[in-house]
């Protein structure tokens, strides 16, 4: 199933996602890796977590002047932010978009708060920028270009593939059962 989403997310709308469904998102979207989830963690978020999604991604950046263009963005390998991602999804977010999956903590936080995993396929930098309509701001540039958190404004940011679910379904453990049945 192909399903267009409007953020801020609902509970409603991303308990109905299913792994395998393929997701657009429009609307504002965040980029946080592992230090901007630990400074969350350790001092409150910069931005409204409630319904929001965070983006596992580190972008390349262009400044000028003023104004700040992103050039790419695409995901990054989420197991990183392992140790933060629950707490996180618990403070509001509704989807998390990366690459690789995450562990048993993650999932169980997912089923909590009706949310999902959205794999973005990595090398897809150049077709995800060309979503993004707009920086509409940063914060915690002091951590440096790639781990601030970036406020992204999106049109059809896609395509995202949902490989863990608020059921608790995972693509992956599927994936790993498929190829080593006797397991």
């Amino acid at each position: 199933m192909i399903v267009h989403l409007e953020t801020p997310l609902k509970r409603e709308d991303t308990q109905k996602l299913r792994i395998k469904d393929s997701v657009y998102i429009s609307g504002t979207i965040y980029t946080a890796r592992d230090s901007a989830h630990k400074r969350i963690i350790e001092s409150g978020s910069p931005v409204d977590l409630e319904g929001a999604v965070i983006f596992h991604a580190g972008p390349i950046i262009k400044q000028e002047d003023e104004n700040y263009h992103m050039v790419a963005v695409g995901p990054t390998t989420s197991t990183r932010m392992n140790p933060y991602q629950a707490e996180v999804l618990d403070q509001g977010a509704q989807a998390v978009i990366g690459k690789g999956g995450m562990d048993d903590e993650t999932a169980e936080a997912l089923k909590r708060n009706g949310a999902v995993f959205l794999a973005a396929v990595g090398g897809c930098a150049a077709l995800y920028v060309s979503s993004v309509v707009k920086i509409e701001g940063v914060h915690w540039l002091d951590l440096g270009v790639p781990e601030a958190v970036w406020e992204l404004e999106v049109k059809d940011f896609g395509p995202l593939i949902v490989t863990m679910d608020s059921t608790g379904s995972n693509l992956y453990q599927e994936a790993r059962k498929r190829s080593n049945p006797s397991k």
